[in-house]
């Protein structure tokens, strides 16, 4: 370890900056929020340091540094344009034993600035001791991303009962497992909800009580269309605090392997027309685990509410009494059609979109055919490989035209992600001998036609769409001009 971490209480007290333009802001920018005074001496001052000045915020002195400057300051920053001043004001500075940093000078620094994730009360900070600033910065937004603002006032809830649960158990054992179960608890989901009346009024109850938060709870989570990058950050939240994870076919093991190392997965099937386990023997599942007080992830694909069957389990479990959370997902149609550069509404092509199940219910297609048969709307067909020449047929029999565009978007988001190019004449042809597998989506619109100028995303496994010049499989077609 390069350097100690300390948090220094600067509230109220001198720091110098010696230096008045864009570096030196930033570092006054950091001392103002840790409550210091700040005291600026430079012959002129960039537009932010003056307007700080002209506010009061900085007491500014003109000229250039001398000694006397550092009269009872805490802490000193050189943010000059000067290397001779930068030089001087350290070796003065550490004369007097103050602490002293010189603004990308990390041979002239007995203290460096890390980089900060800032959710007062918490405060988290990340340093590379001068060696990879940018790798810091790096790391500071991936733990941005992941740790919600909330935490920090959640912080200054637990703060305001530490005394209460000093007092209510008697070791300091005792006190951590409480904490622990109550930070992984419900009193935690209620306050990173929003709902801080009910996260107090629970946090109370649980000190009077004497017990910790050991409730069992669904979370009944929209795992995206595939790319584990695509998981809300709720989403990985839940997982990872998770004692058991429910998954099924849909759900790429990149994601289940998200969850914590030590918890229990257990697979569902639910292959078409081969299902592990019922629908309502999973819907039970998830009911008999939480009953056992464990925390339950069930793992989605896309959305849990979107042709998910979301709403039979959360029903189940609303009938018993059964605490749960729904976190939405990326639906597979928002994200495969992101990802093949195919706008699902355009300005001059679709005014509307229709997301429609290509599942056939009793044997049958039943669907609405003459609604859907209409122009200037862009339709998606989950589920609809199957019944791909059926879906085609039936639209053109139904009045859109025969040479309306349509992309069968495979596997999409992940590594395996292909775009297969046709109209509703020819899509189905086109494709049939192609081995193209499960999931895949079905895109019907004038949209379709951005593709070719629009996509962007190419799967590990060779391109972006399946009709492209580089492709040497003999049974695909090489010529652009016969799917436009």
């Amino acid at each position: 370890m390069k350097h100690l971490p300390i948090f220094m209480h600067l509230e109220n007290r001198t720091c110098l900056v010696v230096g008045g333009g864009t570096v030196a802001l930033r570092k006054i920018d950091l001392l103002l929020k840790a409550g210091a005074r700040v005291r600026v001496v430079a012959p002129r001052l960039g537009t932010g340091v003056a307007e700080l000045a002209a506010n009061g915020r900085v007491t500014h002195y003109p000229g250039v540094f001398t000694t006397q400057h550092l009269d009872n300051c805490a802490l000193v920053v050189a943010a000059t344009d000067s290397p001779l001043v930068n030089r001087w004001v350290y070796q003065k500075a550490c004369e007097r034993g103050l602490p002293v940093n010189v603004v990308d000078e990390p041979g002239l620094c007995s203290f460096i600035f890390p980089a900060i994730v800032d959710r007062a009360p918490v405060t988290i900070a990340i340093s590379s001791g001068g060696a990879a600033p940018v790798l810091t910065r790096i790391l500071r937004n991936r733990l941005e991303s992941s740790i919600p603002a909330a935490y920090g006032r959640l912080a200054e809830l637990v703060g305001r009962y530490r005394a209460a649960v000093k007092r209510r158990f008697g070791t300091i054992r005792a006190r951590r497992l409480f904490w622990e179960q109550t930070l992984e608890g419900h009193v935690a989901e209620a306050a990173l909800a929003g709902h801080w009346h009910e996260a107090e009024r629970m946090l109370k109850h649980q000190i009077e009580a004497g017990n910790g938060d050991s409730g069992g709870e669904v979370y009944l989570i929209g795992a995206g269309p595939g790319d584990p990058d695509l998981l809300t950050f709720k989403a990985l939240r839940l997982l990872q605090k998770a004692d058991v994870v429910v998954y099924d076919r849909l759900v790429p093991e990149a994601i289940v392997d998200l969850a914590r190392r030590e918890a229990e997965r257990v697979y569902v099937g639910k292959r078409r027309n081969d299902h592990s386990l019922p629908q309502s023997d999973i819907s039970q599942l998830l009911a008999d685990l939480a009953t056992q007080g464990k925390k339950v992830a069930r793992l989605k694909g896309g959305d849990p509410f979107v042709f998910g069957r979301g709403g039979e389990e959360i029903t189940l479990l609303a009938e018993q009494g059964i605490p749960f959370q729904v976190v939405p997902g990326i639906t597979a149609a928002t994200g495969c059609a992101a990802y093949s550069g195919i706008p699902l509404t355009h300005r001059d092509y679709a005014q509307s979109v229709r997301f429609v199940t290509g599942h056939t219910r009793n044997g049958r297609l039943d669907l609405d055919w003459a609604q859907l048969a209409r122009e200037r709307q862009t339709l998606v067909f989950y589920m609809g490989l199957t019944n791909l020449n059926e879906i085609c047929a039936k639209l053109v029999e139904h009045g859109l035209r025969a040479d309306l565009p349509a992309a069968l978007v495979e596997q999409g988001t992940t590594p395996n992600h292909r775009v297969y190019v046709g109209s509703l004449s020819d899509l189905y042809e086109k494709v049939k001998h192609l081995g193209v597998a499960s999931p895949s989506l079905l895109i019907v619109g004038e949209v379709v036609r951005l593709h070719e100028s629009l996509h962007w995303f190419s799967g590990e496994e060779g391109g972006a769409e399946v009709f492209p010049p580089q492709c040497h499989r003999r049974d695909r077609v090489t010529d652009r001009s016969e799917v436009a």
